[in-house]
């Protein structure tokens, strides 16, 4: 071990750091080792903090983005320079996306080595220029220019990402800094400052305009973004929706802010949503959003027609939100308000329960969404009892919410396993379902997973992800044998990136590059999934029929070890109700979707 001369009333900054994080109560760092951050693992073996090692940073900023999902606070990752950061960038820019807090600490060549081009410099433009790969996603990035000021910079930099519409940023540190000895002081007199700020509400006088407005309305619906997530805002607009009869409408990163089968849920809007959702939003007399960024495919491109009709003489909107520039992005605001949707629903609560007492009934909207419902399951029976194999998509989410928990975490990736399951999978937890929004990252349910389990080690964890995202990164897998994580990942194995294959096929007639099988072998899934599982050290199985996968992912569950369920999967497109602008881009003369790619 190395052993250094520590100077009175000073320490190293890595013993530092580490003591600072622990202050703040975090308990797990997510990274990959480089000569630039040895010196903080180092002080990390002597802490409190687990270090949760990984094969590749992507790995490691996807599980820190599942991990601050789950527990509604920063997470933390450590990584190298240049390669390392450049690794992890995709999984932090998803984090950034979909508002994820995240603090990445992240090493950087020596300091008075900037300019001279030592080993893996990022300099080509300007020296000691790494952190500026992170400007266009992350909140702020900081390059820590002398060891002082690493401790002020360590403070703002979670206060950032957890303020405000939270967020990712990352503070650079050369990694002679690592080793420099400050003042304890430095780092001491932060202990008495604050560490979560206030958050703003409504006031009373736009609390009861909001009610006036809802209450006067014929049509009243309620868009339910990804904010109401992040503010964990669920039991408040639960109270408000009970209390005045709303219905709900909701983004595809608002999946699950109800349970789905509270009876006032109407369902995901925009392309993937279903025609009596889109129907009832674009009906709306007035409309109250809640932490909704109104995206492209929630709103079917923003085509008047599909989704949302919003402006003057149609549907009048009101806008919460905890970021101003979110409002009125899209579409023009009768009302629009910012703030924390906890706090601010709290107050619509209490205020519309004084305006009206007796609460408000709507028994034939509550009757309209049942049959609509009961019409809907019906029309999936077919395909949900499907024996067929390789297996029907619908088949595989039915049987997995047959199998699940209540308060089951799933974790999707893109494709089937995100649009389906925002159409079609009921989640009855809220908060229980983690979806890759604004980047669509293929590659984030798995480790994605592994950061919930680390985060709440007591729920089942499952990750439904297609072949091709599984296939981004599998060293996850090391990482769940190594600490000992019962993740389940669910591939859904279509040989194909399906959803891209599908569009291709509708548009091209052909799969070019979005395929995988042999012309010799369509059916046969490759690699094999369950093989590479248990050349990891993972529970491997490969199901070979329809009525093997049940019993396989119930048999998962109750081993408590991690395991991969492989199944062939028939790469049927996700029906679609809405609209998006690719299809007039490849097909501008109209009448095109997806179709089956067999």
């Amino acid at each position: 071990m190395v052993t250094t001369h520590i100077e009175p009333g000073k320490d190293l900054i890595s013993n530092q750091l580490c003591r600072y994080l622990e202050g703040r109560g975090v308990k797990h760092v997510f990274g990959l080792c480089g000569h630039t951050n040895i010196a903080v693992l180092a002080a990390m073996a002597e802490s409190g903090i687990e270090f949760v090692n990984v094969r590749h940073e992507q790995i490691a900023s996807h599980a820190a983005d599942g991990y601050a999902r789950v527990t509604g606070k920063a997470s933390v990752v450590l990584s190298h320079l240049s390669p390392g950061l450049t690794n992890a960038a995709t999984g932090v820019a998803n984090a950034a996306l979909d508002c994820i807090p995240m603090v990445v600490i992240a090493g950087d060549i020596p300091s008075y080595y900037y300019g001279k081009h030592p080993h893996q410099e990022v300099n080509l433009h300007a020296d000691g220029s790494q952190y500026e790969i992170y400007r266009p996603f992350v909140k702020r990035a900081w390059r820590v220019d002398t060891p002082e000021l690493l401790p002020e910079i360590m403070e703002k930099a979670f206060a950032l990402a957890e303020s405000g519409q939270p967020g990712p940023v990352l503070v650079n540190v050369p990694m002679d800094y690592f080793s420099a000895q400050v003042p304890n002081a430095l780092w001491d007199r932060l202990s008495a400052n604050a560490k979560e700020l206030r958050k703003p509400s409504l006031d009373d006088e736009t609390a009861r305009e909001i009610v006036g407005k809802l209450l006067s309305a014929e049509r009243p619906v309620i868009y339910a973004g990804g904010g109401v997530a992040l503010a964990k805002a669920w039991d408040e607009l639960k109270a408000l929706v009970d209390h005045l009869q709303l219905p709900v409408a909701h983004s595809l990163m608002g999946k699950g802010c109800l349970p789905d089968d509270h009876p006032l849920v109407l369902g995901m809007t925009g392309f993937w949503g279903t025609s009596f959702t889109n129907a009832q939003t674009l009906g709306a007399d007035w409309l109250l959003a809640l932490g909704s960024r109104f995206k492209e495919a929630d709103s079917s491109s923003w085509y008047p027609e599909y989704t949302f009709d919003i402006g003057p003489g149609k549907t009048s909107l009101i806008h919460i939100d905890i970021e101003p520039q979110e409002i009125g992005r899209n579409y023009p605001v009768d009302i629009g308000a910012v703030a924390d949707l906890k706090a601010a629903l709290k107050v619509l609560v209490r205020v519309a329960k004084e305006m009206c007492p007796e609460g408000v009934q709507r028994p034939e909207l509550v009757a309209e969404i049942a049959k609509f419902r009961a019409e809907f399951k019906a029309s999936n029976t077919a395909m949900q009892t499907s024996d067929a194999f390789p297996m029907m998509p619908e088949r595989i989410l039915a049987d997995l919410r047959a199998a699940m928990p209540r308060d089951a975490i799933l974790t999707s990736d893109v494709g089937w396993n995100k649009n389906g399951v925002a159409q079609q999978f009921d989640i009855y937890t809220p908060g229980s379902i983690l979806i890759p929004g604004g980047f669509a990252t293929m590659g984030f349910g798995p480790p994605a997973a592994v950061g919930a389990k680390v985060a709440a080690p007591d729920r089942v964890v499952i990750s439904l992800v297609g072949d091709g995202g599984f296939g981004q990164n599998p060293a996850v897998l090391a990482t769940a044998a190594a600490e000992g994580l019962a993740v389940i990942w669910v591939v859904m194995n279509n040989n194909a990136f399906g959803t891209i294959a599908g569009l291709q096929k509708a548009h091209y007639d052909l799969t070019y590059g979005t395929t995988f099988q042999k012309a010799e072998s369509p059916l046969e899934q490759t690699p094999d999934y369950a093989a590479i599982a248990r050349a990891y050290g993972v529970e491997g199985v490969r199901v070979a029929s329809a009525a093997e996968f049940k019993p396989a992912l119930e048999a998962a569950i109750a081993s408590g070890k991690p395991t991969v369920i492989d199944v062939a999967m028939i790469n049927n497109p996700t029906p679609t109700s809405g609209h998006w602008n690719i299809l007039d881009i490849y097909s501008p003369e109209g009448g095109v979707g997806h179709v089956t790619t067999d």
